[in-house]
């Protein structure tokens, strides 16, 4: 018989200590409830301890818990508790569930102490880690919010951004010292409005239509060029529109996307004073790219936007500021730029493209996906596109021309190298389905 050890499932062990918390819970939490929850908790051994987090409520144990003005100060011996002393028998989902824990209501100075220490007393690989399943978790209170928002104290901030950079920079010696060869991951930034769907100053679509391929390029991206994919959920997008400190704008973006069938992202939004104007909405979000990067130096950025609202200069300030970090700028044409400066802006690294097809060729060929990655996006386009229920055939038409042409282009390149293609990629893409 297998037992199920997973977080929906606690041992047997769990669930009589998880029962007896809960019900100290329940009303209002005096001090002998509190002093039994802290026995409970400080006797548990260290898998009790994981899953009891993962488990618990965590943002009402915490708003449970009290310090006193005549002691006893239970909520400061918990945070000790799980923050210093057991640090070490939290795995990294119990991590992430107390950080965010942590982030609910007023971040005040006891609770940016306990993030200071739970995030230093996590090294290596395990920032990395911590940091993913954060941002994993849903919603708006990610490492974003976190260290930009929730943490008040600029040098507590430094500190810890001081500690990223650190571990990111000791991984990277330590593989440089083994011999391996580090292909570092890529973080992928895009743009909302005419990049994932039609929705702004594109009429070539009807308006909320999903670009065909683009989900599947997303996913490509994220995966990475090499016979054994990446990490999955490395996808955030970075939008003007506001803000706020309820996160609801966030929130709801989310959501929308969701329903569009993009399923796992973060987004960083704008603000009201950088919403006029294609300059200053590209400034704001050069200012998310710049505090986002700091938060992961370990990877690479890769951008996706559109020639309609500041994308380009945003994508060349990237470039500007962060030329080692930045692998491409890939923008959707929407104004229809003339082949000359098309030209101009590949030349330092703005790549436009009219399909996800050509997307994917241009990702190809800068190494970014591999030549099957290429293909699942071209077909992953021509099967959508058969859905989309144009306003007229002669819109249809022209946007089936556009498609059929990337298609060919990416036909040739992927016959080029035969010695770097599968069997199985060497046929042609067929288009006659568009």
């Amino acid at each position: 018989m297998t037992i199920d050890t997973s977080p929906d499932a606690p041992i047997p062990s769990v669930l009589s200590k998880l029962d007896e918390i809960r019900r100290r819970m329940v009303s209002h939490t005096d001090r002998d409830d509190e002093r039994r929850i802290l026995e409970i908790l400080a006797g548990s051994t260290a898998i009790e301890l994981d899953q009891l987090l993962l488990q618990l409520d965590l943002p009402a144990l915490l708003g449970d818990i009290d310090d006193r003005l005549i002691g006893p100060d239970n909520r400061t011996a918990l945070l000790e508790l799980l923050t210093a002393e057991r640090l070490g028998d939290l795995g990294i989902p119990a991590r992430a569930a107390l950080t965010s824990a942590l982030q609910r209501g007023r971040t005040g100075s006891l609770d940016e102490q306990a993030l200071r220490r739970l995030w230093l007393g996590t090294r290596g690989a395990d920032v990395t880690r911590l940091k993913n399943a954060l941002d994993g978790r849903g919603g708006y209170r990610d490492l974003h919010q976190l260290f930009y928002h929730d943490i008040d104290d600029d040098a507590l901030r430094e500190e810890l951004l001081a500690h990223f950079a650190r571990e990111a920079a000791s991984a990277s010696d330590a593989l440089s010292a083994s011999g391996s060869v580090s292909v570092r991951e890529v973080k992928i930034l895009s743009d909302i409005d005419d990049t994932f769907y039609a929705n702004w100053k594109d009429a070539r679509y009807p308006k909320k239509t999903v670009y065909p391929g683009v989900l599947q390029f997303y996913a490509e991206l994220d995966r990475g060029p090499g016979p054994a994919p990446g990490r999955a959920g490395d996808l955030t997008f970075v939008t003007a529109r506001p803000g706020d400190r309820l996160g609801l704008v966030e929130d709801a973006t989310i959501k929308a996307l969701a329903e569009r069938g993009q399923l796992t992202a973060n987004v960083l939004t704008g603000s009201f004073t950088r919403l006029i104007g294609n300059r200053t909405i590209a400034e704001k979000k050069l200012e998310n790219f710049l505090e986002y990067r700091r938060l992961y130096p370990e990877y690479d950025f890769v951008f996706v936007g559109d020639s309609g609202q500041g994308d380009i200069h945003f994508g060349q300030r990237m470039l500007e500021l962060a030329s080692e970090a930045v692998r491409a700028v890939f923008i959707h044409d929407v104004v229809a730029t003339p082949d000359l400066a098309r030209r101009e802006l590949a030349t330092s690294g703005v790549h436009l493209f009219d399909t996800y097809i050509g997307a994917a060729l241009t990702a190809l060929e800068r190494g970014l996906l591999g030549p099957e990655g290429a293909a699942r996006v071209a077909e992953a386009a021509i099967a959508a596109f058969a859905a989309i229920p144009f306003p007229s055939q002669a819109d249809q038409e022209a946007r089936r021309r556009e498609m059929a042409r990337d298609v060919a282009r990416l036909n040739e390149a992927l016959h080029m190298d035969q010695a770097a293609v599968s069997a199985a990629t060497k046929r042609s893409i067929s288009d006659s389905s568009l």
